[in-house]
């Protein structure tokens, strides 16, 4: 019997009939014979644009190979940053505060009516304190800021895990900032291999943080 599912692989046919294969006392499926017929389709779904993820907004506005050489509408923030907020995602135009282990202007940014901004905090970096607690992240939450980003630390994270309101930062650290230089507003700031300009859209879920000049609207 084994002579004779040689003979069938020589004559060059595609698949082996199943009955020979068992017939010769072989376990599995034979190259080229389906395990059942009527399985799942095997096409990749459209991406699920109306969710606004970053994963489905890439697969629209950045369909270009990793690795071709490009100009790219979009850029993608370096995978830096940990989830603290209650809230995993969130779109909204990009304010900016530049500061180093000092946070008037990140309180005064909160204080503001937030219009569905999201805040962008350039700390630095630095993880000797926290440039934002559960209170300014409550105060931010209030004044309709959509979320808050910032290249540094934050405090309280197990009470701003509870807020509506996405948080992401590089750690937590329970040492407050100073308050002796206010820093800059509303500035360019650069940090993850992404520059942020205040007035740009900015994506953010559990995948990442997108950056774009242009508002990334989809098609229903």
């Amino acid at each position: 019997m084994l002579g004779a599912l040689w003979r069938s692989a020589r004559a060059g046919r595609r698949s082996i009939p199943p009955a020979l294969w068992s017939q010769c006392g072989l376990s599995g499926a034979p190259i080229g014979c389906p395990l059942s017929t009527g399985g799942p389709s095997t096409s990749v779904p459209p991406p699920d644009t109306s969710r606004a993820g970053t994963a489905d907004l890439c697969d629209v506005f950045m369909p270009e190979p990793v690795d071709q050489v490009c100009e790219r509408k979009v850029a993608i923030v370096q995978p830096i940053f940990r989830d603290f907020g209650g809230n995993k995602r969130c779109a909204g135009r990009i304010s900016t505060v530049k500061c180093f282990e000092n946070n008037p202007l990140v309180r005064k940014a909160l204080e503001e009516d937030g219009q569905g901004r999201v805040l962008v905090v350039d700390g630095g970096g630095s993880l000797r304190c926290a440039l934002l607690g559960d209170n300014l992240a409550e105060m931010g939450h209030k004044n309709g800021w959509s979320g808050i980003i910032v290249n540094g630390c934050i405090r309280d994270s197990e009470d701003i895990s509870k807020m509506p309101l996405l948080v992401k930062a590089l750690s937590p650290y329970p040492l407050k900032s100073s308050k002796r230089d206010p820093g800059l507003r509303d500035v360019p700031v650069t940090f993850g291999g992404v520059t942020f300009c205040p007035g740009q859209f900015l994506y953010a879920d559990g995948d990442g943080i997108l950056v774009s000049e242009e508002e990334l609207k989809v098609a229903p």
